[in-house]
């Protein structure tokens, strides 16, 4: 399938069952019902997806998985990211062997250095397959911001490379990103309450949190802002926003799958070292979450 860096492409969770172990069923009802409620693919293996704690084996059999649940009707983009260049070049190899449309190229877990090493690291894995490559810039969790002319040089360098997910929480960088490179990269925003900011600068695509548990909101809100309908993505984005910071604070894996919960797609439980939502913090969540399902509008 050919990979289109467009629409509202969720960042999933990974369901563990009741010994942590991987629920491949659940994992592949919730891919088949986000897109059947109108995202456009899934993104497996990111920070929400837990990928720090899941084994190499554990990240190739989930996205077989999404693969078989796709059926080829959707497409699975992996999520590729290690404490080595070694092992991040075996998943990106592994992942186009299971039959994934497309590659989320992320910075080394721990290491934050130069841009000459991440251009390196960055380079081996995209020129490791010929998939679709998108850059995930998240210089706020992972400590390694690519500047708008860092992430051209990447682009004039690897055709392959298609698209970055800006994740700075700062709008402007879409500006910046479309200045410097045109039309050369799609840009998608990768913070859920930046979507509609992201947008208006030129953003094309959203790597969706939230819209693991509420997909249809996301991509109403989505369509809205790209189709210049303000009044509507106004309204939508006011009721929609307390849910969607939770994707913006570091228990935001806990809060996602708290919220899946709720509304019957997922189970809460993740895998140390995070615990799930306990105490003051649950419950403002679930307040949080009881107010907005009380208003919920009709999309």
């Amino acid at each position: 399938m050919k990979m289109k860096w467009t629409g509202v492409l969720p960042a999933t969770t990974t369901q563990f069952k009741p010994d942590f172990s991987v629920d491949h069923a659940a994992i592949a009802k919730h891919a088949q019902w986000i897109v059947e409620n109108g995202c456009t693919g899934v993104v497996a293996l990111g920070s929400l997806g837990e990928s720090a704690t899941l084994a190499f084996d554990e990240k190739v059999e989930i996205l077989k998985t999404l693969v078989a649940a796709s059926d080829g009707k959707f497409p699975i983009v992996a999520g590729i990211a290690s404490l080595s260049t070694m092992e991040a070049v075996r998943l990106a190899q592994a992942a186009e062997a299971a039959g994934c449309s497309g590659l989320m190229v992320l910075p080394p877990y721990v290491y934050s250095s130069d841009w000459r090493e991440m251009k390196a690291h960055v380079q081996a894995v995209v020129r490791a397959t010929k998939l679709s490559c998108m850059l995930y810039n998240n210089p706020v969790a992972y400590k390694t911001d690519f500047l708008p002319e860092q992430i051209k040089e990447l682009a004039e360098g690897n055709p392959n490379l298609h698209a970055v997910k800006e994740s700075s929480t700062d709008a402007r960088r879409v500006t910046a990103i479309k200045a410097i490179c045109g039309n050369r990269l799609a840009v998608l925003v990768g913070v859920d309450d930046v979507i509609v900011e992201g947008v208006a600068a030129g953003a094309v695509g959203w790597i969706a949190g939230l819209a693991d548990a509420f997909p249809r909101e996301s991509v109403a809100l989505f369509h809205y802002a790209m189709k210049g309908q303000v009044k509507k993505a106004a309204e939508l984005y006011r009721w929609f926003l307390p849910l969607l910071r939770m994707d913006t604070v570091p228990k935001f894996v806990q809060l996602i799958k708290l919220v899946q919960a709720e509304v019957g797609m997922g189970h809460e439980r993740v895998r140390g070292p995070r615990l799930v939502m306990a105490g003051a913090e649950r419950k403002a969540a679930l307040d949080t979450l009881k107010t907005a399902l009380a208003k919920r509008p009709k999309v």
